[in-house]
């Protein structure tokens, strides 16, 4: 079957309907930050899109499963608070949980009972992936990124290592809910095409600018 698949592009709108028109089994590596059906405000009172529902779970991740190739990886961060609605979906899917990440923050990002200093993410596979190597530690550092560009903005340099060690060289990564494009542009260094899916105007642009200008400078 001959992928219908897009690359190095961004794809503005529903992730839903426009990964359920993707071949199946296109997709290389899946490394994505949705939204946490936790109504997350921060300080400085920016929203994230779809932050108050978790209806769009289940049906994101069955998609995400389908267009991704037996025996390959996907990283999604999520809230512990939700972690019973992220796992169902997961393994409803057909993922198994095979690693756990967190990520070392400098800064306390929340305060509660706890200081919140780290974020979380799963390792998820699809099939029997290969095990790299020289594994990847599952503590990394976060480096602090201002939120300048998106409000969950996640960090490049966290995020690179994921691809160098769960994509195959010259594959093809994709972000469902891509925010500020963190994720692409973590693709890109490492010499991967990437796709990219954002809901929100705004972070669509802001994303499509980020990588039109990574790809300029490259030339």
């Amino acid at each position: 079957m001959t992928s219908n698949l897009p690359r190095n592009t961004i794809l503005h709108g529903d992730c839903i309907p426009l990964m359920r028109a993707m071949t199946s089994a296109s997709v290389d590596f899946i490394l994505t930050d949705p939204p946490f059906g936790a109504s997350y405000r921060p300080r400085d009172g920016q929203t994230v899109t779809n932050d108050n529902c978790t209806d769009w779970i289940a049906p994101a991740f069955a998609q995400m499963y389908r267009v991704l190739k037996p025996d390959a990886l996907c990283v999604s961060f999520y809230n512990w608070s939700k972690v019973d609605l992220f796992a169902g979906a997961w393994r409803a899917a057909g993922f198994r949980m095979v690693g756990h990440l967190s990520f070392r923050k400098r800064y306390a990002s929340r305060a509660g009972y706890l200081a919140g200093t780290h974020e979380v993410a799963y390792l998820l596979a699809k099939g029997r992936p290969p095990r790299p190597a020289s594994p990847l530690s599952d503590v990394i550092d976060f480096e602090y990124t201002g939120n300048r560009l998106h409000p969950t903005q996640k960090p490049v340099s966290a995020l690179r290592p994921l691809v160098d060690s769960f994509c195959p060289p010259g594959g093809i990564v994709l972000d469902p809910f891509c925010g500020s494009g963190s994720s692409l542009v973590a693709a890109a260094q490492s010499g991967c095409d990437w796709l990219g899916i954002e809901l929100e105007t705004e972070h669509h642009r802001t994303a499509s600018l980020r990588l039109e200008r990574m790809a300029m400078n490259s030339a």
